[in-house]
């Protein structure tokens, strides 16, 4: 699990298409477990990122907060839920 799981998850090894990918890392490389409704931030901040916007504000799901805001920015999320194994800047 951890490191390891997302960079397979990120890389397409296991077959499941992106947003499925990101929903298991989520779900299982988190305790707790990350809501199922962040996947499309956690998608929004990575593409963000991925195009050099890292302070891009993310919207977040109803419920959720970052610092007490509904926004956060993309480096954040990407941080936050460990998500540089989907960043361009890591692919060999």
């Amino acid at each position: 699990m951890g490191r390891l799981m997302a960079e397979e998850l990120a890389s397409g090894e296991l077959g499941l298409d992106y947003r499925s990918a990101i929903a298991l890392h989520l779900t299982s490389n988190h305790y707790p477990a990350v809501p199922a409704s962040m996947v499309e931030p956690c998608i929004e901040a990575i593409e963000a990122c991925n195009t050099d916007n890292h302070d891009a504000e993310i919207e977040l799901p109803e419920g959720v907060l970052w610092r007490g805001q509904a926004t956060a920015p993309a480096w954040a999320i990407v941080e936050g839920y460990h998500l540089d194994a989907w960043l361009e800047a890591f692919e060999d």
